[in-house]
């Protein structure tokens, strides 16, 4: 077997334990399905992922890692100015969710049914976010004290990121069923929303113009 053929083995696997897992989370999952739906024996499966374990964790780690880098890389461009850094950052970020609708629900599944993962999802996420994050406080303070936005703790405003962003596509069944008309256009809703939390965000950090 040439490495490309390995290669799209193991992407085929991965497509396939990614769907498995999202829909039916890690207790449900099967890699016989997930083997199954690639297209390759159980054997193969086992051989480009050891355990059903490794295959999640693998899943877990690259999706996790995407919802980073969806806003990641435009907050820590020097060459935007920091509220257009911001901006953008929430954009991509919806964006991102828009992609991957099923993620946040996943996510949360997991955290609640195996609380050990907590550690090693926050472990993963400072990681990706620490030095970042650091930063952009920096800008923000250096912003404020010129005047320019209002003081802003940088977990805050990723918390508000994250609740603006997110819980559409959590409470999206729940909002259907009771704002159906406001949903009949799903992708419209959604930029609806997506127009919302930038426009929230910005506000709040937005130096009020004294006349």
């Amino acid at each position: 077997m040439t490495k490309k053929e390995k290669q799209t083995k193991e992407q085929a696997i991965l497509l396939a334990a990614e769907q498995e897992f999202m829909t039916k989370g890690y207790d449900g999952a099967r890699t016989t399905s997930i083997a199954e739906a690639a297209g390759v024996t159980h054997a193969m499966l086992h051989y480009y992922f050891r355990t059903k374990e490794q295959l999640f964790e693998r899943i877990l780690n690259e999706k996790m890692a995407l919802m980073a880098s969806s806003f990641m890389a435009v907050l820590g461009d020097p060459n935007l100015p920091l509220l257009k850094r911001i901006e953008q950052g929430i954009v991509n970020h919806f964006d991102c969710l828009m992609r991957n609708p099923e993620l946040p629900r996943f996510i949360i599944n997991e955290v609640i049914a195996h609380p050990e993962r907590q550690k090693i999802m926050r472990e993963n996420i400072l990681n990706l976010t620490g030095p970042l994050f650091a930063q952009l406080q920096n800008d923000l303070d250096s912003a404020a004290k010129r005047g320019e936005v209002e003081h802003m703790d940088v977990r805050m405003l990723m918390l508000d990121l994250l609740s603006l962003n997110v819980l559409p596509f959590l409470a999206y069944p729940v909002i259907d069923n009771i704002f159906s008309d406001l949903t009949g256009d799903r992708r419209a809703f959604f930029e609806a929303r997506k127009a919302e939390s930038v426009e929230t965000i910005m506000r709040r950090l937005k130096k009020p113009q004294t006349i």
